[in-house]
């Protein structure tokens, strides 16, 4: 196909190289100044998306979304698909994805899991809010960007998916931490918690495949002093999210919640800013109850 990526950032700029080197021509375009191995750079976002058969974005929220999407949409032909894969609000996910249908254009909203890792190693979780049309156009380059696309139902799903995700895994990492401090406190050795935990009724992803515990489980960033595989800033911006899409919803999400406030102050107020989201547990360990 013939490609335009637009947001080549941590993680759009494997996701670009990765279709790219599976054969597809690529033409990228960032407001930074980069370039990119196999990708033709572009002056513009319009630029980027003229005359393109799909028209890829990965953006840092809905305000730019919309904004990025007023120039790009009006430049695509008739019938490309434009597949946003940024994580930003459901409403903005669906606004944009009516004013494409609105020219022509397919559209899907496709969030994913993975962090940078496995944008580089083509192994994201793709959360797909599209029509069957649009998800059928853009299921190739999932294929190659990732290992797994699920398709949610109608636009907005995508990130509703993913949303609803996120808020289970920065409760249960929360809830992860919390429980290894208060092992430590009691004198249980942590890698008998692991080993009870990760085989019984409290096992969890946080626990079992990122683990908080330096040392303890498969390797994680608590490996390597919590540089982040997933940012406690980003954490915070999904529970964000979360908390708007339940507000709009009128869904009393009060775990959520608490998780959006624990993480604000992680980020905003300690020393959490540019940590793992899993860097909770030292924290928690530094405590006291009062």
């Amino acid at each position: 196909m013939n490609i335009g990526f637009i947001g080549l950032g941590n993680m759009g700029a494997p996701m670009a190289r990765n279709l790219a080197a599976a054969g597809h021509a690529v033409t990228g375009f960032d407001t930074a100044n980069v370039s990119l191995d196999g990708v033709t750079m572009a002056a513009t976002a319009a630029e980027a998306a003229t005359g393109r058969d799909v028209v890829i974005t990965m953006l840092p929220n809905g305000d730019i979304l919309r904004r990025v999407a007023a120039q790009i949409l009006p430049a695509m032909t008739k019938g490309a698909c434009h597949i946003d894969c940024s994580t930003v609000d459901v409403d903005s996910a669906r606004a944009v994805a009516d004013l494409a249908v609105a020219q022509g254009l397919l559209a899907a909203d496709a969030p994913v899991s993975g962090g940078t890792g496995g944008a580089e190693a083509g192994t994201l979780t793709f959360m797909v809010g599209a029509s069957d049309a649009a998800f059928a156009t853009a299921k190739p380059l999932f294929d190659i960007m990732g290992q797994k696309a699920v398709h949610c139902g109608a636009s907005g799903n995508g990130q509703a998916a993913k949303i609803c995700n996120n808020m289970i895994l920065g409760v249960t990492m929360i809830a992860t931490c919390e429980a290894f401090a208060l092992a430590d406190k009691l004198g249980l050795d942590r890698q008998a918690m692991f080993d009870v935990v990760s085989t019984s009724s409290g096992s969890s992803w946080s626990m079992n495949t990122y683990c908080p515990a330096p040392g303890i489980g498969p390797k994680s960033p608590a490996d390597n002093g919590y540089a982040p595989g997933f940012a406690a800033d980003l954490m915070l911006k999904d529970l964000r999210l979360s908390q708007l899409a339940a507000k709009g919803a009128d869904a009393d999400t009060p775990m959520g919640a608490a998780a959006e406030q624990l993480y604000a102050r992680f980020v905003e107020e300690e020393d959490g800013k540019g940590r793992d989201f899993s860097a909770m547990l030292p924290r928690f360990s530094a405590r006291s109850r009062s």
